[in-house]
């Protein structure tokens, strides 16, 4: 068993996540309440699944207001969820963290992940977008070593640095450089990958390396975007379009810098750059 999975089998999820879920309906798909005093076995047996749960959600801000219909769940989108336990793990193992190191975690949710680092032995400052999401992850953490921040995790949180780690739990299209400007060099980031360059939404482990991060993609961690990074349904279509016409390489073969410029996913050779988002 990896540290990873230790961590995860250690720190009980049912704790973090909230009483009130959301569940795909199971003739529309639509993601509609699952209440724990009403159903507490079914929800029970999701929180101790190895499946993602969705903890809060809000109507797609794309749909017209006259197909929206929080009853049934119709126009409603996941905007924040406890992670599949074996991709959490999965990601710990990658980050690698020792005890004593500072980590930034960008998105805090229900706080479990944070605890999970905490129970590693980091030190570990917590960015969440959502000042309510926040405030309940707080008071789930009392007793952890864990400080929970408000505010827009792509700034990063410059009075904590400089990091060890830095981990996500939102995929991006591109890694701020706030959060290379703010680790070690020789630090570690991991970061889920939007499907813009491989459609299975890979990890990126990346190391900083003087004023720049490089790394390359690994396993498939498909996760919910950053705020204000929702893709359209057509991107996913043109990036698939383009992988299986380029013969379907596997993520290992695509690397990523990142440096003040921006970021760059490359297949192959840092010179064989690929166009990002694909078919944006």
């Amino acid at each position: 068993m990896t540290s990873g999975q230790r961590a995860v089998a250690e720190v009980e999820r049912a704790g973090f996540i909230p009483d009130t879920v959301y569940v795909p309906d199971a003739e529309t798909g639509w993601l509609v309440p699952l209440h724990r005093e009403r159903e507490p076995d079914r929800w029970r047996r999701l929180v101790d699944s190895d499946e993602p749960v969705v903890t809060a959600v809000d109507f797609d801000p794309r749909l017209p207001e006259h197909l929206r219909d929080l009853r049934t769940g119709r126009g409603v989108v996941s905007t924040s969820s406890s992670s599949a336990p074996p991709i959490v793990a999965r990601m710990l193992d990658a980050l690698d963290v020792s005890p004593g190191h500072r980590v930034l975690e960008i998105g805090t949710g229900t706080g479990w992940n944070a605890a999970l680092l905490a129970h590693l032995g980091a030190e570990v400052v917590s960015v969440e977008v959502n000042p309510g999401i926040a405030e309940r992850a707080r008071e789930r953490l009392r007793g952890h070593r864990v400080e929970v921040v408000a505010g827009d995790g792509a700034a990063g949180h410059p009075p904590g640095a400089p990091y060890d780690r830095v981990v996500a739990t939102a995929s991006v299209t591109g890694v701020p450089y706030a959060w290379v400007e703010q680790t070690r060099p020789g630090g570690i980031l991991v970061v889920p990958w939007a499907p813009v360059a491989h459609p299975d939404a890979p990890l990126a482990v990346l190391t900083v390396t003087g004023d720049a991060a490089r790394g390359r993609f690994t396993v498939p961690a498909p996760f919910m975007p950053m705020s204000g990074e929702r893709l359209a349904p057509e991107v996913g279509e043109r990036v698939r379009a383009w992988w299986e016409r380029a013969g379907r390489p596997a993520p290992e073969r695509f690397g990523v810098t990142v440096d003040r410029t921006g970021s760059r996913v490359w297949l192959d050779d840092p010179g064989n750059a690929v166009p990002l988002p694909l078919g944006a």
